[in-house]
């Protein structure tokens, strides 16, 4: 099966894509709701990657989100992996891992200092075989500075996995370890 791997502007997705990624989103995470368009506060330069058949099929998708942070009195530029999803007919194919190891070199490319997400703990091995690490005891803080939403919050079950991708992350790299990082990506996308 011959696959590619689309890229670009969650805007500006041609309208045949988009829908296909709703309806994986909806799979995954049921809304019942219409597919506005975007999924993502514009602030955060919402970035789609898509992985796509021969035909035109999209069998999983991802956002790349950025944003800068200020972390132990230094200012980083973070990307962060948001809606990771693969079409059900087609788990366990590793169209996911392929994705998410694309999304790593993607970061990197972008020139970020680094890669920051939370994903549920069932997933830690996922996404550390695409390349990602493990951030033991950190919380990423979403939210607003007035309306916090951290990952650590009851009824949730994360962990925060990173890539660090420039010299200066990788020298703070031991500050981002058992950690509280305010994240704040707004109220649109609370926490990546």
């Amino acid at each position: 099966m011959q696959l590619q791997i689309v890229s670009g502007p969650e805007a500006g997705l041609p309208a045949e894509l988009r829908a296909q990624v709703w309806a994986l989103q909806e799979q995954a995470w049921p809304s019942g709701r219409a597919d506005a368009g975007r999924s993502h506060d514009p602030a955060l330069d919402p970035q789609s990657m898509l992985l796509v058949d021969g035909d035109g099929r999209v069998l999983a998708a991802l956002d790349l989100l950025g944003k800068e942070l200020t972390h132990a009195t230094r200012t980083f530029t973070a990307r962060g992996l948001s809606c990771v999803v693969t079409d059900r007919a087609h788990r366990g194919d590793g169209h996911g891992r392929r994705l998410v190891a694309a999304a790593r070199r993607a970061v990197e490319e972008s020139g970020a200092d680094l890669g920051l997400f939370t994903c549920d703990r069932a997933l830690r091995g996922f996404y550390e075989s695409a390349g990602w690490e493990l951030l033991p005891g950190t919380v990423l803080v979403g939210g607003t500075a007035r309306d916090p939403f951290p990952s650590d919050r009851p009824g949730f079950d994360k962990v925060t996995m990173a890539g660090f991708c420039s010299r200066r992350a990788r020298a703070a790299r031991e500050s981002f370890v058992d950690a509280r990082i305010g994240l704040y990506p707004g109220t649109i996308d609370r926490l990546w």
